[in-house]
């Protein structure tokens, strides 16, 4: 008895297009992340990427669910990072992050989705996040995921 192993190379490119404006976040990400690393294929191997691409419209507005969008309750869903000195983790409200870098909303909750490894970093390089309708990705024909 033999096992195959086969590797990313030797399967096909797949490319898929999200709207964030129609997908809750979570979902999305989560959707998003299992199709980067191949779980979805039932060729999936743990030490390989999936091969996959996947391209986001709309990353500016992703759905957010219950007070994570700030409002007058609070801040909403918070950003937290480590500066390095001493006192140095700062909390960023998501307004801020969707003001400043919008496309981060979707590319944080799909990497923190990945494994933390070389190969993590490799299959986040599929992940393409675009704030408006418009993307370079037209010739690759994605295939519009509607529903998660």
């Amino acid at each position: 008895m033999t096992t195959s192993h086969i590797r990313a190379v030797d399967t096909e490119e797949r490319w898929f297009l999200y709207d964030a404006s129609e997908h809750s976040l979570g979902r999305m990400a989560a959707k998003i992340a299992r199709q980067l690393m191949g779980k979805d294929r039932p060729s999936w191997t743990p030490s390989e990427g999936g091969n996959t691409h996947v391209v986001v419209i709309q990353g500016e507005k992703p759905r957010l669910s219950g007070k994570k969008s700030g409002d007058a309750q609070g801040p909403g869903k918070l950003y937290q990072h480590y500066t390095g000195y001493p006192d140095g983790r700062r909390e960023v409200p998501i307004d801020k992050v969707a003001e400043r870098r919008p496309a981060d909303i979707v590319t944080l909750a799909v990497r923190r989705m990945l494994p933390k490894t070389r190969l993590g970093r490799d299959m986040l390089r599929g992940l393409k996040v675009y704030a408006g309708t418009d993307h370079p990705h037209s010739a690759q024909q994605p295939v519009k995921v509607e529903s998660i």
